[in-house]
């Protein structure tokens, strides 16, 4: 296999001292790859370092051929024209002074061979489903779909060898990701995808999953990963069950090795005392008693420990399935009983909304990008005033956006709960807590120093333990920029919440998920129920 990305032997650190990698090997070549990893693994890191936008600080990245790179947090300058995003903007004014007639050498130069550079970018363009955007367009009126596959586009036409994509489906709503996966499905060349989009990765050619510092290759897309790791783990598990019953049968050799020695001993004393041999022959048979006993013990506290650490090593192996547990029973909601009423609200941005929520119910938000409905949740959540209309909450509610800003950084995890449920004690506080993997020295950890899924479950733990317990739960494209078990932990939670649920997601298999009793789709300004996709 031709390798185009190479990292051999890559170290780096945060300037706090953190290190992220020590020694990592990595042999990427040609096809479609497949990033995977914790939350703080170090992917981005890693993608950042093969783009060259960070530098090691030991070991070398060496990558073949021209890289472009898509980050996870893409900003544009809202003043920038399309066509100067995706690079063309001087060799398309190069192209318009010769059309006026200014050939002179520097516009030849700007222009190169790229003489159809227009026709390019707007193919490119109408591929991903910008065709409605003109390139003397300022980015500042897009949507954040829109930049995200605007800088996808800028990305192509560069005709990289190596595409890097870093979580590239945040912010696409459904039709934008199916152009994307097209493109995936396209590529022939080099490609290198973070993602916690299950569709997506189900087109990759390989997974490499980032663990415990070192680089782990699965054949196949992400079920043939998950098949794979569920076979490695049953076997794991076999291995820990047999590994915990040797660990206990040479507990039992060794208590009974022990009997077996005292009671020797107890009986050389009774001949002693009874002087029934003679006083040479007691203490040979002292001595010998004493050497068999040391070397008796010695063979099976070696048994012992070779055990234990063969117990080690088998758990080890075991990957930590730690599930979230919101089973509060303060957020329930009876069956029937009015949640949310919206009659004929007016939003700031457009559209008028008629919405009943009873109950327990669990709500699907689903529409194109821009359509709505972050606005409406906002306004729902009193973050937004209604221009018209009345809308009325007859529950406590908690809106969770899709910055997670709700946390102050300066704060530990547990302070922040704290903050939101001050009648609370504290050792009431960090049981809680534990519901949300955050135990011991965890739930004191400085909300700045959290990885993205630590900080989404910090933010979730912050909601759900307010006081009073939040009955409506809003959530806002919720998994974007979390990893995989931490969008399987977030699933599992939801199962157990017993209150009523919006969730405003492009993500269908995690709204499959999470046992929705209605979809909903907001477009051209109005909501209208829908069967499931």
């Amino acid at each position: 296999m031709h390798t185009a990305i190479a990292c051999s032997d890559l170290t780096f650190t945060w300037p706090d001292g953190e290190p992220v990698f020590a020694g990592l090997d990595l042999a990427v070549g040609p096809g479609r790859t497949g990033l995977i990893g914790a939350n703080g693994s170090g992917k981005s890191t890693l993608l950042r370092l093969i783009a060259g936008d960070l530098s090691p600080h030991g070991g070398s990245v060496q990558v073949a051929g021209e890289v472009r790179y898509l980050r996870q947090d893409l900003t544009l300058d809202p003043l920038l024209t399309v066509d100067a995003v995706l690079g063309i903007a001087v060799a398309r004014a190069a192209l318009r002074a010769i059309d006026r007639g200014e050939v002179t050498a520097d516009n030849l130069a700007a222009i190169g061979d790229a003489w159809d550079v227009e026709e390019n970018a707007r193919a490119t363009l109408d591929r991903l489903g910008l065709d409605h955007v003109d390139l003397d367009r300022r980015v500042g009126d897009l949507s954040g779909g829109e930049a995200v596959l605007l800088g996808l586009a800028a990305c192509l036409l560069g005709r990289p060898e190596v595409l890097l994509l870093d979580e590239p489906t945040n912010n696409l709503d459904r039709a934008a990701r199916e152009r994307l996966y097209a493109t995936v499905a396209d590529w022939r060349g080099v490609l290198l995808i973070i993602s916690h989009d299950r569709e997506l990765l189900d087109l990759v050619d390989q997974i490499v999953e980032l663990r415990d510092g070192e680089a782990h290759w699965y054949g196949g897309n992400l079920t043939a990963y998950e098949e794979t790791v569920a076979g490695e783990q049953e076997a794991a598990k076999r291995t820990v069950r047999a590994a915990e019953s040797d660990v206990r049968r040479q507990q039992r050799d060794l208590i009974e090795a022990r009997t077996k020695l005292d009671r020797r001993r107890r009986y050389g004393q009774k001949m002693a005392a009874n002087k029934r041999e003679p006083k040479i022959v007691m203490g040979a048979r002292k001595r010998q008693a004493q050497v068999s006993a040391g070397k008796q013990t010695t063979m099976h506290l070696d048994k012992l420990a070779e055990a234990r650490e063969q117990l080690d090593a088998a758990e080890e192996a075991l990957r930590d399935d730690d599930t979230i547990r919101i089973d509060l029973p303060g957020t329930a909601v009876p069956a029937g009983r009015t949640v949310l009423a919206l009659h004929d609200v007016g939003l700031r941005y457009g559209g008028r909304i008629d919405l009943d929520v009873r109950g327990p119910e669990r709500i699907a938000l689903i529409g194109g990008n821009g359509a709505g409905k972050t606005t409406l949740l906002r306004t729902i959540a009193g973050h937004l005033p209604a221009i018209a209309g009345e809308a009325r909450c007859a529950v406590p509610l908690r809106y969770l956006p899709q910055r997670l800003d709700v946390l102050d950084d300066r704060l530990t995890v547990a302070a922040n709960v704290a903050r939101l449920a001050p009648q609370g004690s504290e050792n009431a506080i960090r049981a809680r807590l534990a519901r949300f993997l955050f135990r011991g020295a965890r739930a004191d950890q400085a909300v700045s120093t959290l990885s993205g899924g630590e900080r989404f479950r910090a933010t979730l733990a912050a909601l759900l333990l307010a006081e009073p317990p939040p009955q409506l739960l809003l959530l806002d494209e919720p998994t974007n920029n979390l990893d995989l078990p931490s969008v399987a932990q977030l699933s599992g939670a939801l199962e157990s919440y017993a209150g009523a649920l919006i969730v405003a997601s492009h993500d269908m298999p995690f709204l499959r998920s999470i046992g929705l009793t209605r979809w909903l789709r907001l477009a051209d300004s109005r909501l209208t129920e829908i069967d499931p996709l």
